[in-house]
């Protein structure tokens, strides 16, 4: 077996990782009651840093948006049907969160990097660089106003429509994922660049978010009923893995897209479902153990899916 192969090198340390978890959680290395601990430091701490570094080095004015535009049209189109199959309730935007939003730090710059070199790289540069700030609001906005209408509806208070849109805007603005996406944002706009001694604490604690959150859904895999959770994490993995990818590449095509644009986006909607799904179906309480399952189900269907995309792509006609 060929382990320099682009696909077998990136994904294997996010299986390794999991299982890693996955015995510490079974030999009980870590306790069940600090899970939660853990989760509240990864989504909390870890993921803030990582996402207002990233996005505090974004210059709107160099950023190749066209083939990420036609990325986020099929990545949004995907999601809404898939909120629409789930019941379009607060489990439903978790799951439709699972389907779209994919690893593509930890796993796809390493990937993309080896597979189609720095010219590859800028372009999933450009689109990791907006893929939080767009599908994670998204997501985030629309949880918020489900939960608030699931709240109204078990108390039987219900607020006037302009009151809860604007509360759910505000919870989503002030979040642990949006909140630091916009900051950064809008920090990197002033030109002024982050002072070494404040980016290498934040380089840090981002370089520790891939890594602690895939032992995170090693530990809550053991800890899971795994068995009630087969059938539905499989079809997860086959929606993000295979259908994703399918329509981005006959989207794509069909307006126009070829080349290295076209191979950087589809291997880009391959990727295993990203942990930031996990830390989200945690955050809510929502489909914890399906998502936990998905997550794992999926890092393995992706070494195939990765695989034939890859192999597919060069034989389409120009």
């Amino acid at each position: 077996m060929n382990f320099d192969h682009p696909v077998l090198s990136s994904m294997l340390p996010v299986v390794l990782l999991i299982l890693i978890g996955f015995f510490s959680g079974r030999f009980k290395l870590v306790r069940q009651e600090a899970v939660r601990d853990l989760s509240n430091l990864v989504f909390l701490v870890l993921t803030p840093a990582l996402l207002f570094r990233t996005m505090s080095a974004v210059h709107l004015e160099e950023l190749e948006v066209l083939p990420v535009l036609q990325y986020f049209l099929v990545t949004g189109g995907l999601f809404l049907v898939m909120l629409m199959a789930y019941g379009r309730d607060s489990r439903a935007s978790v799951l439709a969160l699972a389907g779209i939003y994919g690893n593509t730090v930890m796993i796809g710059v390493p990937l993309i990097g080896l597979a189609y070199g720095e010219s590859g790289l800028v372009l999933l540069f450009t689109l990791i660089s907006l893929h939080s700030l767009v599908l994670l609001t998204l997501a985030t906005l629309i949880l918020e106003l489900q939960i608030a209408h699931e709240q109204a509806a078990e108390t039987g208070q219900s607020r006037h429509m302009l009151a809860t849109v604007g509360m759910a805007i505000k919870n989503a603005i002030f979040h642990p994922a949006p909140l630091p996406i916009l900051v950064g944002l809008l920090y990197a706009q002033t030109g002024l660049g982050l002072h070494p001694i404040v980016d290498k604490p934040l380089q840090l604690l981002g370089a520790a978010l891939g890594p602690v959150a895939l032992v995170l859904v090693g530990i809550t895999l053991s800890q899971s009923s795994i068995s009630g959770n087969i059938k539905e994490a499989f079809k997860l993995s086959l929606v993000k893995t295979f259908l994703h990818p399918v329509l981005m590449a006959a989207v794509g095509y069909a307006m126009g897209m070829r080349g290295l644009h076209l191979a950087v986006m589809v291997v880009a909607s391959a990727l295993p479902i990203g942990a930031n799904v996990f830390l989200f179906s945690q955050r809510y309480q929502k489909e914890e153990d399906l998502v936990t399952s998905a997550v794992a189900a999926s890092t393995v269907f992706a070494l195939v899916s990765v695989t034939l995309f890859m192999a597919l792509l060069p034989l389409l006609p120009p």
